[in-house]
């Protein structure tokens, strides 16, 4: 029996895309308007929203530097035109569903964070002690200079470490700290997809 791969069209994978980024700016734009800067809000113990800003790198480090962020948005920007390649390649040779899925979460959750890099700082106003104001007459940034704002916090521990255990013991530790958004998440199931379903996303040609 002849094994058929699945594949995805450019009009679906486009949907996907779109759909997240919905989720993503809406959410957002949510809490950008209606949380101050560190508010929190515990959901369950081990779920909490709060409210922070990264400069858009993982772990919240960034370029030092004047230009830091502008190279940095401008990489990332780069990376989405050669990721948006790579999935128009993968449909045009009908890759895998998986393949294109992957590529397709990656991609949306690129775009869903250089949209706050590139447009945030022109249209909120600090969030830092107040609510910020959508279109603000006083922005806080620049256009390629705004902050990726985060909100999903899972501390699924957060406790003090017992004593007996080496170095950290009698230290307060969190699992898991990062703070994330819809968008990493988008990115980070994406890698992943492709991590753990290798085999499948890149089949080899049998000859």
């Amino acid at each position: 029996m002849c094994f058929q791969i699945q594949v995805m069209t450019l009009k679906k994978a486009s949907l996907l895309i779109l759909l997240i980024l919905v989720i993503d700016q809406v959410s957002k734009i949510y809490i950008k308007t209606h949380f101050m800067l560190g508010e929190e809000v515990e959901v369950f113990s081990w779920f909490k929203i709060l409210f922070v800003e990264n400069e858009g790198m993982a772990w919240g480090a960034k370029i030092p530097g004047a230009y830091g962020k502008l190279i940095l948005t401008s990489f990332r920007i780069v990376a989405i035109g050669l990721i948006g390649y790579w999935l128009w390649d993968a449909i045009k040779k009908a890759s895998p569903k998986l393949l294109i899925v992957s590529v397709s979460l990656i991609l949306a959750g690129a775009i869903g964070n250089i949209i706050d890099s590139v447009f945030y700082g022109v249209i909120f106003d600090g969030s830092l002690g107040q609510v910020a104001t959508l279109f603000a007459e006083n922005p806080y940034g620049q256009l390629l200079k705004g902050k990726v704002v985060d909100m999903l916090y899972f501390p699924l521990y957060d406790d003090i470490l017992p004593n007996w255990i080496p170095i950290w013991g009698g230290e307060r530790f969190v699992f898991f700290e990062p703070v994330f958004n819809i968008a990493d998440m988008a990115i980070s199931t994406g890698f992943g997809l492709l991590v753990v379903f290798n085999k499948k996303a890149f089949p080899k040609e049998k000859l």
